[in-house]
């Protein structure tokens, strides 16, 4: 057998034990095959996975990519106080502990605390960010904070199926009625967003204010794809990056 042969023949094999032990790894973590896309981009979405991160199914394909959460950190006021209202498992909240005072993690749904607590341990911050088990409509009244960071749920994977994705399929409220609960808060506030969101309805978020906003509209890339759109309001969008 020639050497170019042998060489194909041996990497083909080398293939084939890869997948095979990334597919006893998969079915060891419960990787289901809704979500087994988002299981190869694991160290996207969380660089330390290897270290014990945890997601339910939800989180795999919820999660903000790393280095998209990363760069919403660095827009967050330094020494404030950042409320993220929807923290699923923490990928947001664990880059604003790294560079904010405080973050407090808001979810509903207790187990997706649980991880989160755990995902942030692993990245050493959980002692920056006070984690709370509730409904931010229902909190909304008591808190206080420098910024509100929204990232809704987006209806899962279908969200892509529409060619314009609109504020009024935002989950559990649309996103004109959840703006308005977080400039209760402060006018400070950053929203991410499905790429295909008809950038004319998020501009009337700004406009319908009272007095107008300021807003700036951010294209989110990772590894050339686009994967998201952030919104900055306010002094949110006067904010340079550190």
């Amino acid at each position: 057998m020639g050497r170019s042969k042998k060489r194909r023949r041996l990497s083909r094999i080398k293939a084939a034990i890869e997948a095979n032990e990334e597919g006893d790894s998969r079915k060891e973590e419960g990787v289901s095959p809704l979500v087994e896309k988002y299981w190869h981009q694991r160290y996207d979405l969380f660089w330390r996975y290897d270290e014990g991160v945890r997601l339910d199914e939800e989180g795999w394909f919820s999660v903000t990519h790393e280095e998209i959460a990363f760069r919403h950190a660095q827009r967050c006021p330094c020494g404030g106080v950042v409320i993220d209202a929807f923290a699923g498992v923490g990928g947001n909240a664990i880059q604003f502990a790294g560079l904010c005072t405080r973050v407090v993690a808001i979810d509903i749904d207790p187990k997706k605390i649980e991880l989160a607590v755990n995902n942030a341990k692993i990245y050493g911050v959980e002692d920056y960010i006070d984690f709370i088990v509730g409904d931010f409509f229902q909190l909304a009244p008591s808190l206080k904070a420098d910024m509100v960071f929204l990232s809704p749920p987006w209806g899962g994977p279908s969200y892509n199926m529409t060619k314009k994705f609109s504020l009024e399929s935002l989950k559990p409220k649309d996103g004109y009625s959840l703006f308005k609960i977080a400039q209760t808060i402060t006018p400070n506030i950053v929203m991410y967003l499905p790429r295909n969101i008809d950038i004319l309805e998020v501009e009337q978020l700004s406009w319908l204010s009272s007095p107008p906003l300021d807003i700036e509209i951010e294209e989110n890339v990772v590894r050339s794809k686009l994967k998201g759109i952030t919104v900055y309001f306010a002094d949110a969008a006067l904010l340079s990056s550190r």
